[in-house]
């Protein structure tokens, strides 16, 4: 399914985004985030890119019968004006996983364990700790799915990475992971069973109001911690 989760405007704003993440490539920001977590830093771009592309993109997974649809094209949430994918609406709601949002950031955090086997314990604690506090502060909002404050995942990510690392590099690599994976578990896998009572037509998993709170989180969380 491809459709937008943001208006237009959102998605010029996005562009706009996308243009000053360039710049903080070009001084070497965001290519200390990745080198820092072990990655080649020529695909740093190339990683945001695809994830603010993949935003766009979910793949569908599921069905589960859900209540009334939503009446609003557009609904709100943390000041973030969001358009409901009418063209889906059912009597279901269709669970998807969002590309940029979930499989994008899933696949680094993999990719860090394979590389660095001595932080799974504390990445797996980082996560905990982490799933518990986003899951504290997610809101179900109809019409949409799950939404997270920005910036409360971030935070909590580089927190559990400055403490749990045993090195600079391992707590780069723990803060991404407890950010990407505890923003997907407490935000959005723990909330299924609520999607029944949203009158959302699509459920995407890591997309839509956890889009930012997800891959965003990952690389603020590195250069916090």
């Amino acid at each position: 399914m491809f459709f937008a989760p943001f208006l237009i405007f959102y998605a010029i704003a996005f562009f706009f985004v996308l243009a000053f993440f360039f710049i903080l490539l070009e001084i070497h920001v965001i290519n200390y985030a990745f080198v820092a977590l072990g990655l080649p830093p020529e695909y740093a771009f190339t990683a945001l890119l695809v994830s603010l592309v993949g935003s766009y993109i979910n793949i569908p997974i599921t069905r589960v019968a859900s209540g009334q649809p939503h009446p609003g094209e557009v609904v709100r949430s943390f000041g973030i004006r969001y358009r409901v994918p009418t063209r889906y609406v059912t009597d279901s709601t269709i669970v998807a996983v969002n590309v940029g949002g979930a499989v994008v950031p899933v696949l680094i955090s993999v990719y860090l364990l394979m590389q660095m086997p001595t932080i799974i314990v504390p990445a797996l604690i980082g996560i905990a700790i982490v799933t518990a506090i986003v899951h504290r502060f997610a809101i179900p909002v109809p019409g949409m799915g799950i939404a997270t404050p920005m910036l409360i995942p971030p935070i909590v990510a580089a927190a559990c990475g400055y403490f749990l690392g045993s090195s600079e590099h391992h707590r780069d690599a723990v803060a991404f992971i407890s950010g990407v994976i505890g923003t997907l578990v407490g935000a959005d896998l723990l909330n299924l069973r609520n999607l029944r009572d949203l009158g959302a037509p699509v459920a995407s998993i890591g997309g839509a109001g956890t889009f930012d709170g997800i891959f965003l989180t990952g690389i603020v969380a590195v250069l916090l911690a």
